[in-house]
């Protein structure tokens, strides 16, 4: 007996391309105007890049797909955040230098590697005394 042949499989040639679709099809890309760049600028202090996408309308990777095609895009964000950091990080230092401890240990935390680590040492001194000194040191 033999196996039943299998039909041919067809093979659809692609649809006529209409309109002003172009060679790849589909949507043209996004692009952020002048005043849109300085949005992204003046709100990179405030919004993570997925935040700004819903803000400006679009999805997380086609914001990261503009910041490709538009290096504007990419450098205003980046000097926003840095603006921001730069404002916030000179007002916490300002803070440490006039007592606010928080302040201090939170900016030495973050900018020095300053740790929380107790390391408790006993000792005994020769008329029995217990001496026990607990210590946080920085790595």
């Amino acid at each position: 007996m033999t196996k039943p042949k299998k039909p041919a499989v067809k093979v659809k040639k692609p649809a006529a391309k209409k309109g002003k679709q172009g060679a790849g099809g589909g949507r043209p890309p996004a692009v952020l105007d002048e005043q849109e760049v300085a949005r992204v600028e003046g709100l990179a202090a405030v919004l993570t890049k997925r935040q700004l996408s819903d803000y400006f309308g679009v999805s997380e990777n086609t914001f990261r797909e503009i910041e490709k095609r538009q290096p504007e895009v990419s450098a205003a964000y980046k000097k926003g955040k840095g603006k921001a950091i730069a404002s916030v990080g000179g007002n916490l230092l300002k803070q440490a230098r006039k007592g606010n401890v928080t302040a201090a240990i939170f900016y030495l935390k973050t900018q020095a590697g300053w740790k929380e680590s107790d390391q408790t040492v006993v000792s005994t001194t020769s008329d029995n005394i217990i001496q026990v000194v607990r210590a946080t040191k920085p790595h």
